[in-house]
């Protein structure tokens, strides 16, 4: 017999609605489910093939507990019993907990749970510092929260889309149809990137700039658009405040579009015609990722792009505002259920004492939750992680994997090396899995209900559609478990993800008017939802922001040099990005035979003429050195790219990696992911051969 069942693709942030086809107890192929307004019966090669990870021979399927160096197999019941002993031991500032971008809203929320009211830490975190902590911080500096403003369908509905920082086209397909829609209505699509990438193909206007320039482009067309008086100046006076302090930055002759053009590499005219087509569409949107966020001065890139937008008043209303296009397939879910070091669910500060006494009386634990104190960031857990005085000494890890991910790798490996106790739930026995005291095979995520949190705030459901494999179970029931060992049943007392989503309803604001029933719908509802009934909100801010006098404020930037720029040691600037066939690390699409086809090792883009000059040809093996590391990869000569950049992709165990180091922005603990400077030279022998 063979069955659809509707589920959620598990890769990007877009949340395509998907039909898992079920035949005999498993999963065989992928059909797009036609119902979604995400994507609309389409789907991108990774959501087409996202079936063939699912019964890899080398999924966990039994807990693992290491002993003398080896691991061995054992029982649920004999591994919750190590865990909770080992726990117990351990004061609350001796514990690092990490969640996951890739698990559902209850599972997240059941670990945040976990951790705040069973070991009293606030050492809570997950990947979204790498990726998206600029959009939470730059944004809720200048509207008051950190999220997309607009729908993905709304996208298509703008005069004039404004893309950078993003390869939309190859890491948010289905987001790159609504571009294409707002073409065909007449729109111009305005794109920035080094890279002449498949997005770039599509722009009516392709500004080709040099990684790290993103400010001295923006306050260059703000500049432009107030000398032409293009700015909506009834926006601004009624909606907005500190526009003074733009004007006086953006109007320096520093931002003129003949400096500007000298400092990136982007003609005057080009700059001009940007400026015209942004300052006088009656909408105009933002479309953002990584490549902007991922840098020391990504805040600064967000305030930036959040002044454009208030500037020329599109902000809620469709076809305009910021969007932000979130990574991994639950970025924005995690957040939102309080996986992060300051906040419980719904971005409540866990420094304030009347949240805390709120969520106290909520939970019941009898005797009390964490203190009232901002907990340790990813990046500061792996600092402390295995010191000596004042330490991490425990490491509970769910579906992280950062031996891989994290990007100051000697730091991560120290600690990972160094812990006393680390338990990591997965569903492959990753390269952290190799370092770990006790090893628990999770469900994916077509073997689990829930839901998850697309990047435009869309809570969508997810569908069993299998039993788990072997002896795995859904991560929130294993969490659930170990709590009830540790003597906390009545706090923990769920047999479902709807009866954990009722209780997310209770303690996420944003949440409270959802329920199971809705969440069905193959809508889904965007939050804010703040009673029953009501059906979600597509665009934020449509008559105030969540400043408590309702306004915008604007945040002037100062352009700052990267911190690290070209030299006659390492001449090249260095980019990275995703592309189509994989999706982060690789850990679920290099088991994908389709996509592993197409693409199976790590590579890096060179122009030809810099090439050239490295005695580099096509096809070779390199080595690339930055101040921080080194690596061997095979070289691809291109033309696409600008000269003096490079690029490699986040694949392959995240090689990249190997040249990145400690976090350079203070606010944000963001590594400077783009741009960075390398050397790259013909590999010798003995990399040839490793």
């Amino acid at each position: 017999m063979i069955s659809q069942i509707p589920t959620i693709c598990p890769y990007c942030g877009t949340g395509c609605s998907v039909n898992l086809i079920v035949q005999d107890g498993k999963v065989v192929g992928t059909n797009p489910n036609i119902r979604s307004p995400v994507n609309e019966g389409k789907l991108c090669p990774k959501g087409t093939y996202c079936h063939q990870f699912i019964h890899s021979p080398d999924r966990l399927k039994k807990p693992l507990v290491r002993k003398g160096g080896v691991f061995v197999e054992t029982d649920w019941e004999t591994v919750y019993q190590l865990i909770a002993q080992k726990f117990k031991s351990y004061t609350p500032d001796e514990i690092g907990v990490l969640a996951s971008a890739r698990c559902t809203n209850e599972d997240n929320y059941v670990l945040m749970k976990f951790a705040r009211g069973v070991l009293k830490t606030n050492n809570l975190d997950h990947c979204a510092r790498l990726c998206h902590e600029a959009t939470m911080t730059g944004l809720t500096l200048s509207f008051g929260t950190g999220a997309m403003t607009n729908s993905i369908p709304d996208i298509g509905e703008s005069e004039c889309v404004f893309c950078l920082g993003s390869n939309t086209f190859e890491q948010h397909p289905l987001i790159g149809r609504q571009i294409v829609r707002a073409q065909a209505a007449g729109g111009k699509f305005i794109y920035a990137d080094p890279r002449y990438t498949p997005t770039a193909i599509q722009s009516d206007l392709f500004l080709q700039f040099f990684s790290g320039s993103d400010v001295a482009v923006l306050n260059c067309i703000m500049g432009e658009i107030i000398r032409n008086g293009w700015e909506d100046k009834e926006f601004i006076a009624s909606r907005t405040r500190e526009f003074e302090s733009l004007k006086k930055v953006v109007l320096q002759s520093r931002y003129s579009p003949q400096n500007v053009s000298l400092l990136t590499g982007v003609s005057k005219e080009d700059l001009l015609l940007a400026a015209q087509w942004i300052g006088t569409s009656a909408s105009c949107t933002v479309l953002y990722a990584m490549g902007l966020s991922q840098q020391s001065g990504g805040i600064n890139n967000v305030r930036a792009i959040a002044n454009l937008m208030m500037l020329t008043g599109n902000i809620g209303r469709p076809g305009t505002g910021v969007n932000a296009l979130r990574g991994q397939n639950n970025v924005q879910g995690a957040c939102d259920m309080g996986c992060l070091p300051g906040f419980f669910p719904g971005y409540q500060p866990v420094t304030d004492s009347l949240i805390h006494r709120k969520i106290g009386r909520i939970w019941k634990f009898p005797d009390g939750i964490c203190p009232p104190k901002e907990g340790l960031n990813i990046t500061n857990i792996f600092q402390r992680a295995g010191a000596r005085q004042n330490g991490i000494k425990a490491l509970f890890l769910v579906g992280e994997n950062p031996l891989v991910t994290e990007p100051d790798q000697n730091t991560t490996l120290h600690a990972i090396q160094n812990v006393e106790f680390l338990v990591v739930s997965d569903i492959f026995f990753t390269k952290t899995c190799e370092y770990a005291h006790i090893v628990l095979p999770a469900a994916c995520f077509a073997e689990k209900d829930g839901t998850a949190t697309n990047t435009e705030r869309r809570v969508q459901h997810l569908s069993k559609a299998i039993n788990p494999l072997g002896e795995a179970k859904p991560d929130w029931e294993i969490i659930t478990d170990i709590a009830r060992v540790m003597g906390f049943e009545k706090q923990f007392p769920y047999h479902s993800p709807e009866e954990i989503f009722g209780e997310i309803t209770e303690v996420c604001e944003p949440y409270h008017g959802m329920t199971y029933v809705r969440i069905r719908h193959p809508d889904g509802i965007c939050w804010p939802c703040p009673f029953d009934d009501h059906a979600g909100t597509p665009i934020l801010y449509n008559d105030r922001f969540y400043h408590p006098d309702g306004k915008g404020v604007f945040c002037p930037v100062e352009w700052k040099e990267p911190s690290e720029i070209p030299g006659k040691e390492f001449p090249f600037r260095l980019t990275s990005g995703r592309i189509i066939w994989h999706w982060h690390a690789g850990a679920m699409t290099r088991r994908s035979k389709n996509l592993a086809d197409e693409v199976n090792e790590a590579y890096i883009e060179i122009h030809p003429s810099d090439a050239s000059s490295a005695r580099i040809v096509d096809g070779d093996m390199v080595q690339v050195r930055s101040r921080k590391g080194r690596l061997s990869c095979r070289a691809r000569v291109v033309s696409d790219i600008k000269e003096g950049m490079v690029f490699m992709p986040l694949i392959f165990d995240s090689a990249l990696n190997r040249l990145i180091g400690l976090p350079d922005d203070v606010q944000a603990g963001i590594s400077e992911y783009k741009p960075i400077c390398v050397a790259i030279e013909p590999a010798g022998e003995e990399e040839e051969g490793s």
